[in-house]
């Protein structure tokens, strides 16, 4: 997904005072200081009056949820923000440290991401504040693990480790600690941590295009948060490799900048979305690193994923740990009411994370057994068994057909879908004995068919075909005969449109199997099985084909334009796809 600047803002310069508008309208305990792009807890004043320390972070704005989203008990007493990736005018600080902490005994700690901008310009109004007398004290956070020297530049920059000081720190001020604790504390864990970011796409700042172009098969590795390129481009990897890469370049003692690490160490991670990242792949990148960490015998006591520290919509991660001892632990525990943590959920009682094993399952299977139902011929089975042969081998040639109609209406893998299914099949007719697909037992067939779709096809296919194959078994039980396998075909129609909501006409399977089962019954009185067969593929095709000037109504195609609905429906294909193999097998 190339990064562009779309954006869903009303004004470019209007866009950060409406977002900071947005924040405290969802979190009325949030307040914003009148004149100042500056937040606020609601109930500062108590903490004021009960001596806490106040703390103070912020910095440019295309971060969020940071630093807002870090306000509250436990956490922030405020945030200052400035222009998209741009570091806050000294006056909006200088006014954030007077709200906080003007009479307040406990003084102002300022947590301050290593940046040259931040760093002046929190400094001077701490200067100021300080000479208004106020107490006040900054920890900078630089844990940027992605310079192999600090040599000729900034230094190592802030990053998504700034948000564990945040929750340290807020818990030793709920705690009452002094702000020379404090800041002891939160500058000794800086010392203990390190981040590094690993992006597939740039993001792009409201009002302009992309920060940097990176190609489709590159990612970049060592990234800031300001939309800046990374230290190193690779081709791209897979989450295992991508990890791999992270972590070793993290913990590289060749580097000046490393994060040193040895076995039994207890650590925090932090698994970041960058902004552009799915759950979906953030998930598995917490898999990845909880595996690599444990297998260099790390104990992995505190694990976060999420969005945490963003770089507006890049897509990418960044991977923080965390040395920990008892008091990191403990802070890192503690409750908060800011909205933009989040905490993983532990079992009842328990602090340490560890990795869960799986959870017993029921071993019953599906009933796959017909009873006392027909049994035929083996070589009625065996005839059986080449038509199911045929028609998986014919869905697995048709996938990229399928999935290309699927992207007109769909997401595209209505093709890959069946195709698993049709797999499945073929691996349990390669057993051909038990545990295979007793093909001399129609009903049992096609209870264990039902099976397999819904094990291997997954989503609302598999669950269809499942509904089918189930409802038609029934009519199998007592003979095979063509009249029992057109009732079984109607009676899998009508549990799919009873349970999937489908009718015919509604551009879907049921467009393709309701023509052919209702042919196939008017036929069977008048002509051969096989030739009554033949008139109900084709009208199976016809029916299919009907689809294309179909209004969708039902599946996902029903929230698509009508006009974009221009070729067949894919299930309603699939269905003569497999109808018409199961027509030539049959045909002398």
């Amino acid at each position: 997904m190339p990064s562009s600047g779309k954006k869903l803002i009303n004004k470019v310069d209007a866009c950060v005072d409406e977002c900071l508008d947005g924040l405290v309208a969802v979190n009325p305990g949030l307040k914003k200081l009148s004149g100042h792009r500056v937040i606020v807890r609601s109930d500062i004043d108590s903490v004021i009056s009960k001596g806490r320390v106040g703390l103070l972070s912020g910095g440019g704005s295309g971060h969020e949820p940071a630093h807002g989203g870090y306000i509250g008990e436990g956490m922030l007493s405020a945030a200052v923000a400035g222009a998209v990736f741009t570091s806050p005018p000294p006056n909006s600080i200088q006014a954030a440290v007077r709200a906080i902490g003007k009479n307040n005994p406990g003084g102002v700690l300022m947590i301050v991401k290593n940046y040259t901008g931040d760093r002046l310009n929190f400094g001077l109004a701490a200067e100021r504040a300080k000479a208004e007398g106020i107490s006040v004290d900054m920890v900078v956070v630089a844990e940027d693990c992605a310079l192999t020297s600090t040599d000729k530049t900034a230094g190592r920059r802030g990053l998504c480790g700034t948000v564990l000081i945040h929750k340290i720190a807020g818990a030793l001020a709920e705690e009452g600690k002094s702000l020379a604790d404090i800041a002891t504390i939160a500058r000794d864990a800086t010392t203990k941590m390190g981040t590094i970011g690993l992006c597939l796409f740039p993001c792009s700042v409201p009002g302009s295009g992309s920060s940097f172009h990176i190609q489709d098969d590159e990612m970049e590795l060592g990234l800031g948060i300001h939309g800046e390129a990374g230290v190193k481009r690779t081709k791209l990897v897979s989450s295992k490799a991508a990890v791999k890469l992270m972590l070793d370049h993290m913990t590289n003692p060749k580097t000046t900048t490393h994060l040193h690490l040895s076995p039994g160490d207890r650590v925090a991670c932090m698994v970041n979305n960058l902004g552009g990242t799915s759950v979906l792949e953030l998930n598995i990148v917490a898999r990845e690193a909880l595996c690599y960490l444990e297998g260099r015998g790390l104990k992995v006591d505190r694990m976060y994923c999420g969005t945490f520290m963003t770089s507006l919509q890049m897509a990418g991660v960044s991977i923080t740990l965390l040395k920990l001892d008892d008091t990191l632990c403990r802070c890192l525990d503690a409750p908060t009411s800011a909205p933009g943590w989040s905490k993983p959920y532990l079992p009842r009682g328990v602090t340490d994370r560890q990795t869960p094993g799986e959870m017993a399952c029921d071993s019953a299977s599906t009933v796959v057994s017909g009873g006392g139902s027909v049994t035929l011929s083996q070589e009625e089975g065996g005839v059986l068994y080449d038509v199911l042969a045929a028609v998986s081998l014919s869905l697995v040639a048709a996938e990229g057909q399928l999935n290309s109609l699927d992207r007109e209406a769909g997401d595209g893998d209505c093709g890959t879908t069946v195709t698993r299914g049709a797999k499945a099949i073929l691996s349990k007719l390669a057993m051909k004995d038990n545990p295979g697909l007793p093909v001399t037992n129609p009903s049992s067939l096609a209870l264990s068919l039902a099976n397999i779709v819904e094990t291997n096809m997954g989503g609302s296919s598999g669950a269809l075909y499942s509904l089918f194959l189930t409802a038609a078994a029934k009519c199998l039980t007592a003979s095979a005969a063509a009249a029992s396998w057109s009732e079984a075909l109607h009676q899998g129609i009508q549990a799919v449109t009873r349970y999937g909501g489908a009718e015919p006409g509604d551009r879907t399977m049921l467009d393709a199997l309701y023509p052919a089962s209702v042919t196939l019954k008017e036929q069977l009185p008048k002509l051969p099985p096989l030739e009554a067969f033949a008139k109900a593929v084709q009208a199976a095709q016809q029916g299919a084909d009907a689809t294309a000037g179909m209004k969708a109504g039902a599946g996902r195609a029903s929230y698509v334009e009508a006009s974009r609905l221009t070729q067949p429906d894919p299930g309603a294909v699939s269905v003569t796809i497999w109808l018409k193999a199961a027509l030539d097998k049959l045909t002398p």
